[in-house]
């Protein structure tokens, strides 16, 4: 991670995984209402914002490397059927890192969760938030000199 960036010994973490844990950490430490505000901060996949290019350049991105971006009509319906399904279940949209996966097995992760407790999508929303951010972490050192 982060393979381009050379570590001092005056920064203050290690290395990138190093620094990749403490904001895992800091992410679970914080309360939950904290952790329910960032796991609701996220974009639906497919959903309205896609569809409005309203999209963070970052999320755009990871978007259309799952394909999301060419959805076909049904495949849009079903997705959005999903995204509305899977709100009304946990009361949060339905988080999973799009850029290690693609859109069939998106959409069948969708449907299979919803069987979850609601305690389970929770502790898994905060799961994808980590790899999704060590991802966007490594994209950001990899620009470092």
């Amino acid at each position: 991670q982060g393979k381009s960036v050379q570590w001092k010994a005056a920064d203050p973490f290690r290395d990138a995984a190093q620094l990749h844990a403490e904001l895992c950490a800091t992410m679970r430490a914080a309360t939950r209402e904290r952790q329910l505000a960032l796991i609701r901060a996220h974009p639906d996949l497919a959903g309205r914002l896609a569809q409005q290019n309203q999209l963070t350049a970052e999320s755009t991105r990871e978007q259309a490397s799952a394909g999301l971006d060419r959805l076909t009509g049904a495949e849009l319906a079903a997705f959005q059927k999903s995204n509305a399904a899977y709100l009304a279940r946990f009361g949060f949209p339905f988080i999973v890192c799009a850029r290690l996966s693609s859109k069939a097995v998106i959409l069948a992760a969708m449907q299979s969760r919803l069987a979850n407790s609601p305690e389970v999508e929770f502790t898994t929303a905060l799961g994808e938030i980590e790899k999704i951010a060590g991802l966007r972490l490594d994209d950001v050192l990899k620009k470092c000199p």
